[in-house]
């Protein structure tokens, strides 16, 4: 029984380290410091009970309390890039806009944006429009009255 747990909390080490490896979100790493608590519990040789005492535990608390202070300093920080700032703002069609065919391209603010039309018609070049939205790197465009 005893070389078994030892067995079981190394397999829920290398799993907690190998699911945080792959989400690093901080949720599974908890577990596998618990899952050290416990095999050590099981080294000394506590009973099962107490091992999954400890592992609860710790697992726990630590996911409780140092997860929050961690994911503070490990947040990653989003750059604004001001692409929002052409929302509303009136632009010409300098190439044809045609959604099926996943061409088009206006002219805001001094620079060219691809383009594609908000309600799917095709918008020839020389036209005014308005942006109405952002998708990725494209202005959505509606034609203006």
């Amino acid at each position: 029984m005893f070389e078994n747990s030892l067995f079981v909390w190394v397999a829920v080490i290398i799993l907690g380290v190998v699911i945080e490896a792959f989400t690093l979100d901080l949720s599974a790493i908890w577990f596998a410091v618990g899952a050290v608590a416990a095999l050590v519990a099981a080294s000394i040789g506590l009973g099962l009970p107490a091992q999954l005492i400890i592992f609860v535990l710790f697992s726990a608390a630590l996911l409780v309390l140092v997860r929050p202070f961690c994911r503070r300093f490990l947040r990653t920080k989003n750059e604004p890039t001001n692409a929002d700032r052409i929302i509303g703002e009136p632009a010409i069609v300098v190439e044809e806009i045609n959604n099926m065919q996943a061409t088009g391209e206006v002219k805001i603010l001094g620079q060219l944006w691809s383009a594609r039309s908000a309600d799917e018609t095709v918008i020839p070049a020389g036209t005014a429009v308005r942006v109405v939205a952002i998708r990725g790197v494209k202005a959505i465009v509606e034609k203006t009255q």
